[in-house]
This record gives structure tokens, C-alpha cells and sequence, in this order.
């Protein structure tokens, strides 16, 4: 047998020709970063700009992926191709994401239509920050049309993450409890869409009106997005059979329609590159800064702040000036 070709550039033509192991290898390379997953992302560039992407986040246990799963479904009743990028900034033991997800959407796992992929920190320069676009950009180049990114929970990071989408999706439940802690978490910021999931239980009523109330406080305040009078609708799903996935799409629709008429969408898309280029520039300033530090000279740096002969930014300063 003939070993399979392992450069990045065999791997991404195998990949657009429909091979599923070619692109799981890719987006292994992209995690790892280095050298192969710059040279993905330079093949990857030229034919990305077409995929649509949803952000899923809610707290753990909301149902985010049965959700994600009843979406899913939902596309291939439509014949849409799908991939699902679920991320999990919080598994750095095992090197990989928590295998939830895929359990829950194992009724997908034999679909040539429908790519799942589980991602985590494996020592990639910017973590998931820099992982999560890169994966999407490939996943766009190789005409994935929607690609859906869930995130484990609430955090920054998947706050962040799943806030970067074209349409993000907030996942509730019925009783979802102190709404000022949410808003803290950032949910309120980046809400394109609230799912009150689980609906099937008593509370809804209360929750809508929690959420009515907290959406009316943001846009009075001017915390929102600020994204071209978009009115962010409150859908009730039972993920678990299907109820309400078909609303619930329709509202994802019409927020993409709505932010590219609007200029929203290119808005957001410029930011979130800039935004890209602003980590990879800050990483690279990181790496470079701690290869000049030859030796002792870091541990020197930081034993002189410690001992007040030096504040935190001159000695900034000492250290970039050696990279000139």
C-alpha cells in the first residue's frame, strides 16, 4: 500500500475532491499551527467568502447540542450541506474536546452531507482564538455552505467565539435564572437570536419576559450590537423532538438576510478579520519576544518588576527594544 500524502497542499486537494480523512488531517494541522497550518490557510484563502456561520453558546446542559443537532437535521431536509466546528476552550489534559457533542449527533455520523468536528487548545500560537477562523475559513473554501460553531459554555472564550459568527444564538432555559449574571457573561452583547430551549417545561412565560426586559434595558443603554434596528426575537424549541427548530431557523434566516441588507454582515466580517490579524500580529510579537530573551534574561525581567527596580512596562519596553 501506498502511504497517503501528508503535505498540506495533497492533503487540501484531496480534500475538495470529497475526502473526509484529508480534511479531518487539515484541520488537525490548523490546531497544531506551526508552518503546515499557515500554508493551509494560504491555500485556503483565495476560495473562502461564501460560507454562512452560525454561533451557538449557552450555559452547559441548556441543550446547545441537541439543538445543534435538530438544526442540522433540520438542513438536510433541505439539502444543505452542513459542518459543525464544536469548540471546548476548557480541555487542556486531554488534547481534545469533550466527545458529548458527536454522541448527541451520532444520528449524522454516516452523512456525506454533514462534517462534525471537535475542537480544543493543542498548543496552538492563540489558542482557539486563532484555531476557530482558520477552521472556518477551510471548511468555507472547501464549500461548506453553513457551518455551524457550538461552544461548550459561557465564558470569554466561547462567549467570544460563538460572538463572532455572521448570526449568534443564545441558548436558555425555562427558569435560566439570574439574568444580571448573564448579561455579565456577555450573553446580552452578543445575542443576534435567544432560544428559551426545553420548552416543554414550566417557566417559559417568565423567561421571555426576563429576556424581553434585559433586551430592552441593552438597546436602551446602547450595550447591544448596534446592528441596523434588528429586534432580536425569542424562540421557543424542544430540541429533543424537533418543536420549534423550524422557527428558530427561520429567525436565523431572516437575521442573515437582514444583516447583509443592512451592511451589518460586511461590518462584522471586517472587524472579525481585523480582529484575526490584531491576535496573530500580538502572538507573534509574544513568540518573537520570549526567543530574544535568551537564557535567564525573561526570568531577569520579570525578578526586577518583582523587585521594584523596574515597572511592568519599562521593562516592556527593555525587552521589545531588543527584538528592533
Amino acid at each position: 500500500m501506498t502511504s497517503r500524502p501528508q503535505s498540506p497542499e495533497a492533503l487540501f486537494g484531496e480534500a475538495a475532491a470529497g475526502d473526509r480523512t484529508a480534511l479531518a488531517r487539515l484541520l488537525t494541522l490548523i490546531e497544531r499551527g506551526g508552518e503546515p497550518a499557515r500554508e493551509v490557510g494560504r491555500l485556503a484563502a483565495p476560495r473562502a467568502g461564501e460560507a454562512r456561520t452560525v454561533g451557538l453558546t449557552g450555559a452547559p446542559g441548556s441543550g446547545k447540542s441537541t439543538l445543534t443537532s435538530a438544526i442540522v437535521a433540520h438542513l438536510r431536509e433541505r439539502d444543505e450541506e452542513v459542518a459543525v466546528l464544536a469548540v471546548d476552550p476548557s480541555s487542556p489534559f486531554s488534547g481534545g474536546a469533550i466527545l458529548g457533542d458527536r454522541v448527541r449527533m451520532q444520528d449524522h455520523a454516516t452523512d456525506p452531507g454533514v462534517f462534525i468536528r471537535s475542537m480544543a487548545t493543542r498548543g496552538h500560537l492563540g489558542g482557539l482564538a486563532l484555531a476557530t477562523p482558520e477552521a472556518i475559513r477551510l471548511l468555507d473554501a472547501l464549500g461548506r455552505r453553513w457551518i455551524l460553531v457550538e461552544t461548550v459554555g459561557v465564558g470569554q472564550v466561547e462567549v467570544e467565539i460563538a460572538g463572532k459568527a455572521d448570526t449568534t444564538v443564545v441558548v436558555v432555559n425555562p427558569g435560566w435564572g439570574d439574568s444580571v449574571q448573564a448579561a455579565k457573561a456577555g450573553l446580552m452583547e452578543v445575542a443576534d437570536v435567544f432560544v428559551i430551549n426545553k420548552a416543554d417545561r414550566s417557566g417559559v412565560d417568565e423567561t421571555r419576559r426576563d429576556l424581553q426586559q434585559m433586551l430592552e434595558l441593552t438597546v436602551e443603554t446602547g450595550a447591544g450590537r448596534g446592528d441596523g434596528g434588528w429586534r432580536v426575537p425569542i424562540v421557543p424549541t424542544v430540541a429533543s423532538s424537533g418543536d420549534g427548530v423550524a422557527d428558530l431557523w427561520e429567525a436565523i434566516t431572516s437575521h442573515q438576510q437582514h444583516a447583509a441588507d443592512s451592511g451589518v454582515l460586511e461590518r462584522r466580517r471586517r472587524a472579525r478579520l481585523g480582529d484575526e490579524l490584531q491576535e496573530i500580529v500580538v502572538r507573534r510579537l509574544e513568540q518573537r519576544a520570549r526567543e530574544v530573551c535568551t537564557g535567564d534574561r525573561w526570568d531577569d525581567l520579570i525578578e526586577q518588576v518583582l523587585g521594584g527596580d523596574l515597572d511592568p512596562w519599562s521593562a516592556a519596553d527593555n525587552m521589545l527594544r531588543t527584538m528592533v
